[in-house]
Order: structure tokens, then C-alpha cells, then sequence
């Protein structure tokens, strides 16, 4: 369903006027705000965020420092609630759909950084950040009328920082329409018990000239959920490909185990490569993480993440190639069995592929066989075709499933 947001109106004392206020562009060109100006408002004002209507158990944090600096960057506003639950805020100006997916990566990376570090240690860059000493975080939070007990306050932030128990919150000046779809970014990285929110911040004009600033938190707020990932029937991706069983490492001999960590950086190397060599049509499908394993998947906006593309390599039979998936008996199962109408204009538009609508489970594959993958001319040629027909896929299913999703919605 379409979004839509009334604009405010301002009554007089005696009520006998009423005026709408003026929605300013987006853009530092539209409202005059920028990116730091923000930041500002939120460490300043950290009520402005409507963190009740996300999650209720990080209710009123306490502001403790902008640019808080990481091995992944510095994130934009760093607040800690009483009970020791760390709220990371993103703030961004939403110039176009490339900065969205930017911003996503920026906030997870800043988390998992985050489940490395001890109560200590956040701490310590508190401290060098605000040029306080002592234990900063402790501080603040008593001075903002908390009754803490120190040891309590640093076990609870030292297991949720490990346990990755965030909210992280993207604020921007506006959210413009399709950006949910971060969520199937998101629920591809698995591993963190977050809690996620978008809160736009439209900006309007007074007659006198003041602005009002109007926090809300999208019609639809995402509690990233974690999914068990399955295969298509018929599909088998090799892990790891020479076929052996890596949940035995600890038995295996030193050499054993050197020759599977170069095999999971060989994989790593290959999907960084991939990944960032793919130029996607699409403006708005997320790019998932590297992996150490033989697939990466894209997926494509289903409840609970139950479609998506897995985009594969084979070592052993030197493939590489690509199919449409989903979890059995989810909305993304029937949308894809719903695309069996269009599938000789699938066909068409996926030269090449396999388009076959006859078995229980719909499948739409291809896949590419190359001399070696692991000789440098054969490798970069495999991937070439894998980035052109990872484009090409995504630009003839998304769309399809999408609509067949919102018809299964209106249902």
C-alpha cells in the first residue's frame, strides 16, 4: 500500500485560523539541513527518535557522543539505555537509492565491530571521543537520573554488545517510496539479534520563517527476524568443494586445515571480486555480503525473506550459474509458482535459461561451465557471464515476484 503522510497544520491560540505549514524539499538544497545538522539534533533531542513504536526495551537512551570511532568508521550517534542496551543511529541525507544501500552496509558493519568489543572497551573510545575520564558511559547515564549499579550496567552492555543486541536506527530527511526492501538485505546477515528501524525527519516551514521538524517512524517497522536458507528441489550447491565435511576441522591435521582456510579464501576472494564488479540496473536491490561459502543470494522482498536468487560457484565441475529459490510453502513459493502465465516471456527475456513450470517447484535456472576456475583467463570469464546474467535475472524476476507478492497481499 502507498504510503501517505498529512501535512501538519498550524491552528492559532483562538482557533479561528488554521494554516498548513510548507513541506521543505529533500536535500540540503531543499531544507538547508545537512548531514552533521542532524547528527546535532539527535544527540541534543535523543526523544525526537520514536524508539517506543520499534522496540519498547530501549525506550529512553541516553546520548553519549557523535562520531564514535571503529575499525569500520565512526557511527553518527552512539546512545546507551540504563540497562545497557547500545542504540546506533545512522543519519543521512536521502539522495538516491545507490546511498540507501550504502548506509545499510555502514550500520551492520558498525555492529558487528561492535560484538568484538567488551564494556571496556567501549568505554575507552567513549572517553578519547568526549576527552572524559572514568567510566564515561557509567557516568552519563547517572547523570541523566539513572540509579545504575556499575558491575550490573557493564555485564549487561559487555553481553549485549557480544550477543549483538542492538537497535540500530537509520534517520533521514525523507524515505523515499521502495525502501523497504532493505530488509531483504538485512535478513541475509544472520548471526545478530538487532533490532532495526527507518525514522524520517520531513522538514516544514513556518510563516515566520521557523522550521518543524516531524520525527515518524515508517507505517512499517522491521524487527529483523532470523531464517533457516533452503535450496530450490533439484538444486545442490557443493560445500566446500573438494566435498569435505567441515564440521570435523577439529579433528584434522594442521595441513587439512590450512588447505580449507585457503579454500574459504579463495571463495571469499572470488564473491568480493564478484560483487564488486556487478553493476546492477536495479537501484534498489541490496547487495549482499561476501562469502566464504560457494553461493551468495539477492533476495527479492518476500515475507521472512522466502525468495531470493542464489547466485553459485562449483568448483569441482568448474561452473558457475544462477536459479530463482524459496522456502517451501512460503508467499515466496507462490509468487514464484504464480509467474507460470509469463513463462515464455521469462524465456524470452533470460535467453538461454531454463524455464520449467512442470515440476511441483518452479525452476528457473542457468548455469555456465568453464576450462578451470581456478586459472586466472577462465575465472575472469566465468565471472563476467555470472555478473551479466545476475543483472539480467534480477532485472526479469524482481519486479515479477514483487508484483506477485502485492497480489497475494491484496488477497
Amino acid at each position: 500500500m502507498t504510503r501517505q503522510h498529512a501535512t501538519p497544520l498550524l491552528v492559532s491560540a483562538d482557533g479561528s485560523r488554521v494554516s498548513p505549514v510548507r513541506p521543505l524539499g529533500l536535500g540540503i538544497d531543499g531544507h538547508g539541513l545537512s548531514e552533521a545538522a542532524i547528527q546535532e539534533f539527535v544527540h541534543r533531542h535523543p526523544s525526537c527518535l520514536p524508539i517506543a513504536e520499534i522496540d519498547p526495551l530501549f525506550v529512553g537512551p541516553v546520548s553519549i557522543c557523535r562520531e564514535l570511532n571503529t575499525p569500520a568508521g565512526p557511527i553518527d550517534n552512539l546512545l546507551i539505555t540504563a540497562t545497557g542496551l547500545p542504540v546506533l543511529v545512522e543519519c543521512k541525507l536521502w539522495r538516491n537509492p545507490e546511498g540507501r544501500r550504502e548506509v545499510i552496509g555502514q550500520i551492520l558493519d558498525y555492529s558487528k565491530e561492535l560484538t568484538k568489543w567488551s564494556a571496556s572497551d567501549l568505554q575507552r573510545e567513549a572517553s578519547r571521543r568526549l576527552g572524559r575520564k572514568g567510566n564515561v558511559l557509567l557516568d552519563m547515564v547517572r547523570e541523566a537520573g539513572h540509579d545504575v549499579d556499575e558491575i550490573a550496567f557493564n555485564d549487561a552492555l559487555t553481553f549485549n554488545l557480544r550477543r549483538g543486541r542492538f537497535l540500530l536506527l537509520i534517520v533521514g530527511d525523507g524515505i523515499r517510496e521502495g525502501v523497504e526492501s532493505i530488509a531483504e538485505y538485512l535478513q541475509a546477515h544472520a548471526g545478530l539479534h538487532f533490532t532495526f528501524g527507518l525514522v524520517e525527519m520531513p522538514i516544514y516551514l513556518m510563516e515566520d520563517g521557523s522550521k518543524i521538524i516531524v520525527p515518524r517512524v515508517l507505517a512499517r517497522t522491521l524487527t529483523i527476524s532470523r531464517n533457516v536458507i533452503s535450496v530450490t528441489d533439484g538444486m545442490i550447491i557443493a560445500e566446500p568443494d573438494d566435498g569435505e565435511d567441515e564440521s570435523q576441522g577439529s579433528a584434522d591435521s594442521p595441513e587439512k586445515l590450512a588447505a580449507r582456510a585457503r579454500r574459504r579464501e579463495t571463495r571469499h576472494q572470488f564473491w568480493s571480486e564478484f560483487l564488486d564488479g556487478l553493476r546492477l540496473d536495479d537501484p534498489e536491490q541490496m547487495l549482499p555480503a561476501p562469502s566464504f561459502g560457494g553461493h551468495v543470494v539477492f533476495k527479492f522482498g518476500a515475507p521472512g525473506g522466502s525468495s531470493w536468487l542464489t547466485v553459485y560457484r562449483e568448483a569441482r565441475s568448474n561452473a558457475v550459474g544462477l536459479f530463482l529459490s524459496s522456502n517451501l510453502g512460503s508467499p515466496g513459493e507462490r509468487a514464484s509458482l504464480m509467474l507460470a502465465d509469463q513463462a515464455s516471456d521469462i524465456a524470452a527475456e533470460l535467453s538461454g535459461a531454463t524455464v520449467d513450470f512442470s515440476q511441483p517447484r518452479p525452476d528457473i535456472s542457468q548455469q555456465y561451465v568453464v576450462g578451470a576456475l581456478d586459472g586466472p583467463s577462465e575465472r575472469q570469464r566465468a565471472m563476467a557471464w555470472l555478473q551479466e546474467r545476475t543483472n539480467a535475472f534480477i532485472n526479469c524476476l524482481r519486479p515479477r515476484i514483487r508484483s506477485a507478492l502485492a497480489e497475494i497481499s491484496n488477497d
